[in-house]
């Protein structure tokens, strides 16, 4: 039995399709009681399109900040458990600190807990590139404590939750680590579940009309944001996690050209027919003025908490995760080769004057 957590959220939807067609093995997703009855949905959504009983899919309510996982049997899963998957996480990046340290850090120490004690063949953790904080510099897959600050508590527990896993691979235990670069929708379609990171910008572009003023670094050419898809981020962990060979690494799964950020507005702009004016300079001011001004943030859309990453001044690498991925067909796209479809299909389920998703 392959156990998921993180279901039925954005990635581990994805995840779950991608194992559907890779193995028989029953997968039972933990999942919170308020996400039941869309977790029912979805499930049986993802077997009908897999061509598979629906009963290759069981739910098992739970809470992972239980230390017993929150489950009626809990031995009784951990004696079947044979491979787990830990997607479950808070990712908003204004997040509270109790409830990072309660989801991210206790979370992750109970399902490795349940892990360890399960015995089991391999354990795969979905941890972030910004474990990195505002690192200046190349952050590599072999770093992690490199005494770096961070912008916010998300970054701070998924770097304390990392740590958790990692000291358990230095122990020996099979575990795999991944870390995404942001996540948007999917390249061929533009689907997502989520309308943040680079979402705010265009919520910000497409209020405007015709010419959009868009708050940037005062050197914009000098400074990337590393987007990469939903689907090449789950297609790369369908394919790495098969491979004997990665228990015990770390892979970045990030863009290795990714935009400047005058070329993502531009790029953002022209797919949704505006132009854009970089405003350059003024990410600070834009932050400061979406915390303190009242309504200012709703009213643009933008979450004050996402303007740092505007200016971010570290490099990600990902050399060991493209050597694993040499021989498929598993490949990051360039962001101007799916930003028209990022575009169209956030138009379709945002509200323009709102921002909201619909």
């Amino acid at each position: 039995m392959q156990l998921l957590t993180g279901f039925p959220g954005f990635l581990g939807s994805a995840l779950l399709s991608r194992l559907l067609s890779r193995t028989d093995e029953r997968l039972v997703c933990l999942v919170q009681s308020h996400y039941r009855e869309r977790a029912d949905e979805r499930a049986a959504t993802l077997t009908d399109e897999a061509g598979v009983d629906r009963d290759r899919v069981r739910l098992v309510e739970g809470d992972i900040t239980d230390p017993r996982l929150a489950v009626d049997d809990y031995d009784g899963l951990r004696r079947d458990a044979r491979v787990v998957y830990h997607l479950a996480a808070v990712y908003d990046l204004g997040v509270a600190r109790p409830l990072a340290d309660r989801v991210n850090v206790d979370g992750t120490r109970n399902v490795l807990d349940f892990a360890v004690g399960a015995d089991v063949d391999r354990f795969h953790y979905v941890s972030t590139c910004f474990v990195s904080g505002r690192y200046d510099g190349t952050f590599t897959h072999e770093d992690l404590d490199v005494g770096q600050s961070f912008h916010n508590h998300y970054e701070a527990t998924k770097f304390e939750a990392e740590r958790l896993v990692q000291a358990r691979m230095k122990e020996g235990f099979p575990a795999t680590v991944y870390r995404p670069a942001i996540a948007v929708g999917d390249s061929r379609t533009g689907k997502t579940q989520k309308f943040d990171g680079p979402y705010y910008l265009l919520k910000l572009i497409l209020r405007q009309w015709p010419v959009a003023a868009v708050p940037v670094p005062l050197r914009p050419s000098a400074t990337r944001l590393n987007v990469v898809p939903r689907d090449f981020v789950v297609d790369a962990m369908a394919a790495i996690s098969a491979r004997d060979d990665s228990a015990g690494e770390v892979y970045q799964l990030c863009n290795p050209h990714p935009p400047t950020i005058r070329r993502l507005v531009e790029t953002l702009g022209r797919a949704a027919g505006r132009r854009v004016l970089p405003l350059r300079g003024t990410t600070r001011l834009a932050r400061v003025a979406t915390e303190r001004v009242p309504g200012i943030a709703d009213e643009l859309g933008i979450e004050p908490a996402a303007l740092p990453y505007l200016s971010q001044p570290t490099t990600y690498t990902d050399e060991n995760a493209r050597e694993a991925l040499a021989e498929t067909a598993v490949r990051c796209p360039l962001f101007s080769s799916y930003a028209d479809v990022l575009v169209a299909y956030a138009r379709e389920h945002l509200d323009e004057g709102a921002g909201a998703m619909t």
